[in-house]
């Protein structure tokens, strides 16, 4: 069934009014696509992309909140990523802006799973049509504007065209991310590269890199034990 931009209007005041409990019949499609990307190698290196464009995104809006501006990102490759925020070299703001970037799949993905479970995946496709639109303006790459229209495009497909399967696809994406934000965290902790985000917080605060890591080790970990708590009520 296809939706109309009045239709999801009105559908986004009556669930304000009326916020539907979960509903389990989308689980099912979500643990599918979750299944997918935890044993299809190629389904879940795509899903890194999304992850990267999350996770730069994650970068650009902190620098956003505290002031910083936003020059443009670049996705990789090899699918890792580049965001580029100009303001001031140390302080507060540029601390906050460089932890953002790995906590945000996670927290974007559970917040996605959430909404997706209680009925909300228009409005979180809709959301993510306009985030993408300004993300592709501020794309610099050829390969990092044609995947960000890529994943806008899908987005519209799965808005207009997923009928009953939206929510449970909407939820398995989240749940991707999930997956993403756990991978990313594996590779960075690995990773010898001195430029990594643990190591340039370390640098702006004295604080061990370890200690970052940590940080976001504990971000996901509630993430994910949020929505765990969610499907495991929705099957029981």
């Amino acid at each position: 069934m296809n939706l109309s931009w009045t239709d999801t209007w009105n559908d986004l005041l009556n669930r304000a009014s009326n916020v539907v409990g979960l509903d389990p019949g989308v689980l099912w499609p979500a643990l599918a696509i979750l299944l997918i990307v935890l044993a299809w190698a190629p389904a879940r290196r795509w899903g890194r992309t999304l992850v990267t464009i999350v996770h730069e995104a994650g970068h650009a809006a902190v620098g956003l909140m505290v002031g910083r501006r936003f020059r443009g990102f670049v996705v990789s490759r090899d699918l890792s990523g580049h965001a580029v925020t100009a303001g001031k070299p140390t302080g507060p703001g540029r601390v906050a802006t460089s932890w953002a970037g790995y906590p945000a799949p996670a927290v974007l993905g559970a917040v996605v799973v959430l909404l997706a479970l209680k009925g909300w995946a228009s409005a979180v496709l809709l959301l993510g049509l306009v985030l993408l639109a300004v993300l592709l303006v501020m794309s610099r790459s050829v390969r990092t504007v044609l995947l960000v229209l890529l994943v806008a495009l899908l987005t519209g497909a799965l808005w207009w065209w997923g009928g009953q399967w939206r929510d449970g696809v909407v939820a398995g994406v989240g749940l991707a991310l999930l997956v993403g934000a756990w991978d990313s965290l594996r590779d960075v902790a690995a990773s010898r590269d001195g430029a990594q985000d643990h190591r340039t917080l370390a640098s702006l605060t004295g604080a061990p890199a370890g200690v970052w890591l940590a940080t976001w080790f504990l971000v996901d970990a509630l993430a994910t034990a949020a929505v765990a708590r969610s499907v495991w009520e929705g099957l029981t």
